[in-house]
């Protein structure tokens, strides 16, 4: 009986590290200083200036995708402040607008207002890449819920970049947004 149950502790010691393991190397994330070399390099204002059109859908945290949409974009700058006219239209016909206000607040670093963001968004950007961190307020069902977004942007070309932005509810996974930009203008 005290083999067994030295034999159930060990097992339960070696199960629980290697939960903790899991758990911890899922908490990790990218570092943005890693793509500081990458070109061609971000602009996030000269890119968005203008009008850009985006596709792109919602995954569930299987990968089953939920919706699809296209959006419409509208960017004016003025001095270190980008203002971002989102015009989004999905699969089901629903349409939704979102504005954003970014301001630069140094080399690489923005933050970001939006009438459903809580409070602000935090960007950084190096290289190709951009990063951003914010709490949405969701349409769900007959309410809204906050979401957390980190959203990884990539520019391919000149007038092509991807966004992947991971969602998630008390830190667990429940989506993602796969996301194209194109700048027409650029093409």
């Amino acid at each position: 009986m005290k083999k067994r149950n030295r034999f159930i502790n060990i097992l339960a010691g070696s199960v629980l590290a290697v939960l903790l393991t899991t758990l911890l190397a899922g908490c990790s994330s990218m570092d943005i200083k890693q793509y500081q070399n990458e070109t061609p390099k971000l602009n996030l204002f000269e890119f968005f200036e203008g009008k850009t059109e985006a596709w792109g859908q919602f995954q569930d945290r299987s990968g089953m995708v939920l919706r699809r949409f296209t959006v419409d974009i509208t960017g004016t700058v003025t001095g270190d402040t980008l203002v971002l006219d989102e015009q989004f239209v999905y699969n089901d016909g629903e349409k939704q607008q979102r504005i954003w206000t970014i301001t630069r607040t140094g080399e690489g670093q923005y933050i970001g207002t939006a009438g459903d963001v809580i409070g602000e968004a935090k960007g950084v950007s190096a290289g190709n890449a951009l990063n951003w961190s914010y709490t949405l307020d969701l349409p769900y069902k007959d309410g809204t819920i906050h979401v957390k977004f980190d959203d990884w942007m990539f520019l391919h070309t000149e007038s092509k970049m991807m966004n992947i932005a991971k969602v998630t509810k008390f830190g667990f996974k429940v989506g993602e947004v796969t996301l194209f930009f194109n700048k027409p203008s650029v093409n």
